[in-house]
């Protein structure tokens, strides 16, 4: 996790993303206030039980987004570490060589396979914001958009062994959702899907066909409850490998008694309070970058 050293909602992916607002703010009292939570959110996950591991970002260049890292960086299983390619030109400044270094001191890194190159084609994957990945199943879940490029998808199937599952997504203001991980969160035994945002009825019915046949139970989200962030959530184990659905408190409370309860079955539910970093159109899932090495 990255703690904010400037935050503000990006101009530069205001455009294509309709989970972004103004901020009625200057960027020091927002600053100031998304520091804030984020101090409290590590707290609460640290007090959970989970092991996290926290860089302060660096003052220049100012980089608004910094508090979403798992947009630039995915490690993995194999000991291998991905950089993506950054649809904002502020956003490809979060890239950092001194946090995979200072990874490779408690984890084994075997390679780091770098996809920024395609940038200069306009091609754009941002990492698990982009891909939502099934690590038991190999099956990497994708919503198409302008951070979501087909080619560079491919790719990271072909390098890293999973199956591509593309559809596109639509939002409430009729533009493709910018991130899969917005719409749609996989834990081991469930997942958090808005099946109604996929207008496509044969890319809706193979989504859902994919997710049952792996085993998983749906639970089904709808645009408004997407739009709170509901689908921005995470399953984490902490230290006794008790499974933790992680959220921010504003998608909890979107969330009907009924989907809490089943959910409840799988994983205890976390929230964060994160209203003001949710400004800037992410939420907790965003400021997660899951750490896969190997010791």
């Amino acid at each position: 996790m990255i703690r904010p050293s400037r935050f503000y909602p990006n101009p530069e992916t205001a455009a294509d993303n309709a989970f972004q607002q103004n901020a009625d703010c200057d960027p020091d009292a927002l600053t100031l206030m998304a520091r804030t939570e984020f101090d409290a959110a590590v707290g609460t996950l640290r007090g959970a039980g989970i092991d996290v591991h926290v860089f302060d970002d660096t003052a220049e260049p100012e980089k608004p987004d910094a508090v979403f890292p798992n947009n630039w960086i995915s490690t993995h299983d194999d000991g291998r570490v991905a950089l993506f390619p950054m649809y904002s030109a502020l956003r490809r400044r979060e890239r950092r060589q001194d946090i995979v270094d200072e990874l490779r001191k408690q984890f084994r890194i075997i390679e780091v396979v770098d996809y920024s190159a395609f940038e200069r084609e306009g091609c754009c994957l941002e990492g698990t914001g982009s891909l939502v990945l099934d690590h038991l199943n190999r099956i990497a879940y994708v919503s198409l958009s302008n951070r979501s490029n087909p080619k560079v998808i491919q790719r990271f199937a072909d390098d890293f062994r999973y199956e591509p599952v593309t559809f596109t997504s639509i939002s409430s203001n009729g533009q493709p959702i910018y991130h899969t991980n917005v719409m749609m969160c996989i834990g081991t035994a469930f997942a958090m899907v808005g099946l109604a945002m996929i207008p496509n009825k044969a890319e809706r019915q193979q989504v859902q066909e994919r997710l049952e046949k792996t085993g998983r139970e749906i639970v089904e989200l709808t645009p408004d409850q997407i739009a709170n962030f509901a689908g921005n959530a995470i399953e984490l184990h902490n230290k006794n490998g008790d499974k933790l659905l992680v959220l921010s408190s504003r998608a909890e409370r979107a969330l009907t008694e009924d989907q809490r309860k089943r959910l409840s079955h799988y994983a205890r539910l976390l929230p964060l309070e994160l209203p003001t970093i949710e400004f800037a159109g992410g939420s907790a899932r965003c400021m997660i970058a899951t750490i896969h090495l190997p010791s």
